[in-house]
């Protein structure tokens, strides 16, 4: 695959199931009370937490699936499900079951630290974010690819501690209908990127049973 053509592929399936627009909203709420300091630290933070969690995901991806006994196509075509399950959500503007729910937002309001738990993980680093990480990774066949994935996961982190860093003025900007429409945009190209991991998982279990008879 051409590098390129791998990094947007790799970059724009990295940024839509973070999806740190949609998030705004709710980084917004649980920081109301904060300074702008406190909130730029919160972000930088959970940022940088999140980054790590998912390029340890990536790195050791493949030791997780062999330790499980898991294929990769496996992985794919359960990937794919839970990303059209995030994908749906998204399409039509529900909190989705796979990133932070009411009851996580409600216990974060109790939080001294809520950097790392709810907004590094499950926010931006959730089971989708690390199952595309893992997926994407393992697609890059030689080293170069693999490097060109982690240059976009790191790059899907520096846009999005952007977008929490200036929460605040973005909101204003979009409001809650621009966010709504754009986080519809991206649930639908997510649910097209779930269909292409379900279907290559598919495919390539069929060509290796195929192949095993």
């Amino acid at each position: 695959m051409d590098a390129v053509a791998f990094f947007i592929y790799a970059f724009t399936s990295f940024f839509i199931i973070v999806n740190p627009i949609g998030g705004i909203i709710t980084f917004i709420s649980l920081t109301a009370p904060m300074s702008a300091a406190e909130r730029i630290a919160i972000a930088k933070r959970a940022v940088t937490v999140a980054c790590v969690l998912a390029v340890v995901f990536a790195l050791a991806g493949e030791l997780i699936l062999r330790i499980f006994g898991v294929t990769v196509d496996s992985l794919r075509v359960a990937g794919g499900v839970l990303l059209f399950v995030v994908a749906l959500d998204m399409v039509l503007g529900r909190i989705s079951r796979e990133s932070v729910t009411e009851e996580e937002i409600r216990d974060a309001a109790r939080r001294e630290d809520i950097a790392v738990f709810p907004i590094a993980t499950p926010l931006l680093t959730g089971p989708g974010a690390i199952t595309t990480v893992i997926v994407i990774i393992r697609t890059g066949q030689t080293l170069d690819l693999k490097l060109i994935a982690i240059g976009a996961i790191v790059l899907t982190f520096v846009l999005s501690y952007l977008i929490f860093r200036y929460a605040g003025q973005i909101y204003k900007l979009l409001g809650v209908t621009g966010s709504l429409v754009i986080t519809r945009v991206m649930g639908l190209l997510l649910g097209a990127i779930a269909v292409n991991f379900i279907a290559t998982g598919i495919w390539n279990i069929y060509q290796s049973l195929l192949g095993a008879a």
